[in-house]
């Protein structure tokens, strides 16, 4: 044989060397422990997530609103957040097209010293919005607690 035939013979190779050996499959202890650790995670997350949202910030829930004509929309919400501290809340009316046609920013301050049945960290809010036009929907935009540097 010339070396022009032997270059041109297939080394001899079998789909094991080629592609490697068949993987074996996780154990069953293996499989359960990996499922323990998913869900260890899983619930720290959550508990994480909830602890912290109710730790350090502020939150708000719509109770509803009147419109006791076109130029005025009353706005009843409640505020939760550290009792201590101050809040700003931005509260709107819209109408029926969603424009907004009346905006305010509103300060909420340091709850009073009852306890209430969480603690004092819940408060009811009724505020008065002066609005362009007739408001058909009137919400709280957002709430936040600000810097103590502003």
């Amino acid at each position: 044989m010339t070396s022009e035939d032997q270059s041109a013979a297939p080394a001899p190779t079998s789909l094991s060397n080629r592609y490697g050996g068949q993987k074996r499959a996780l154990s069953r202890k293996v499989k359960r422990n990996i499922l323990i650790a998913a869900l260890a995670v899983g619930i720290a997350f959550l508990a994480w997530v909830s602890t912290s949202a109710a730790i350090g910030g502020v939150s708000f829930k719509d109770v509803g609103y009147s419109t006791p004509d076109a130029t005025l929309t009353e706005i009843d919400f409640q505020v939760t957040k550290d009792p201590a501290a101050a809040a700003k809340c931005a509260v709107k009316a819209m109408d029926s097209k969603f424009a907004i046609v009346g905006w305010k920013v509103v300060d909420i301050g340091p709850n009073a010293a009852d306890a209430g049945t969480d603690g004092g960290r819940t408060t009811a809010h009724r505020i008065q919005l002066r609005t362009e036009s007739q408001a058909v929907s009137a919400v709280v935009d957002s709430c936040w607690i600000p810097d103590a540097g502003h």
